[in-house]
């Protein structure tokens, strides 16, 4: 038997795949297009000719799918279902809380321990010693696995026992990153109309960022804590400012779409009367 299966080569899965294999572990590999396992095979890893059999390889099972739905359609045959008895099931793919509690519920059923975990990272860096992977289940079935997963992610981090702990935190940063990203293309929009380099406004950020981490971590206590008063910057100034990014974009001729969302946003929360506290007041108006 080799010491793990990744059954989805993708790129992350890929990339975890081969990890594992640099590492030094015995590696079985299986997707559905046999084509992309052939780099693996040509360095130590061995491909199953069938799902079920790449189950049956090892104890443990990393599953990187594209999401649960295509999971199940992997795991949830009689062949593969049986397979699965006595194995841990690692469920890297991408979902939700629900679908994490469902998951554990059906593998349970079928004889397996199962650990759901979710990556904060590229597939370039899986391997590294930084690298995020969080982990949530039961605590027995996380300990037999944490070497394992440590070979392909360095920051593993164990989340609890409740199984959809991981899924929840990458969907809090998820929708972090999405606000991010469009506002960064809104801001390289800005930049091109008037007259700036992309890749410095890139560069600007990039030295900005210890400051934002700073502003992330303390509006994640503000909130915590229930603490809006006394700020440094008010909720009502930050949205005064992001109002002129409106009059900026009708201005320079520009899709006005972002700000125009976040203005709203802002306007809601100052008009509710939170405009003389920290700018992380404006969740109250997102829990009504």
């Amino acid at each position: 038997m080799s010491q793990a299966t990744v059954i989805g080569l993708g790129e992350m899965g890929a990339a975890l795949a081969g990890a594992l294999v640099r590492g030094g572990r015995s590696v079985t590999v299986w997707n559905r297009t046999g084509a992309k396992a052939e780099r693996l095979v040509r360095e130590g890893a061995v491909l199953a000719p069938s799902a079920a059999d790449a189950v049956r390889a090892s104890p443990v099972v990393v599953v990187c799918v594209s999401d649960y739905r295509a999971t199940r359609d992997v795991l949830e045959t009689k062949e593969v279902a049986a397979a699965l008895a006595g194995r841990a099931l690692i469920q890297l793919s991408t979902g939700t809380p629900k679908e994490a509690r469902d998951a554990e519920a059906w593998t349970l059923r079928h004889g397996a321990e199962y650990l759901d975990g979710a990556i904060l990272a590229w597939p370039s860096q899986i391997g590294g010693t930084e690298t995020v992977l969080l982990a949530s289940g039961a605590r027995a079935t996380y300990q037999r696995s944490e070497a394992l997963l440590r070979t392909v992610a360095g920051g593993v981090t164990y989340m609890g026992e409740a199984i959809g702990l991981s899924s929840a935190l990458f969907a809090a940063v998820l929708s972090y990153l999405a606000g991010r990203w469009i506002g960064l293309c809104h801001g390289a929009r800005i930049c091109e109309v008037e007259g700036l380099s992309v890749a410095s406004f890139g560069a600007t950020l990039a030295r900005l960022a210890p400051v934002l981490g700073e502003d992330a971590r303390h509006m994640g206590e503000v909130i915590e804590k229930g603490a809006y008063a006394n700020p440094e910057s008010t909720l009502g100034t930050a949205g005064a400012d992001i109002g002129r990014l409106v009059q900026h974009a009708e201005e320079a001729g520009i899709n006005a779409e972002v700000p125009r969302f976040a203005a709203a946003l802002f306007r809601r929360a100052i008009d509710a009367g939170y405009g003389a506290e920290e700018h992380a007041a404006l969740i109250k108006v997102l829990r009504t």
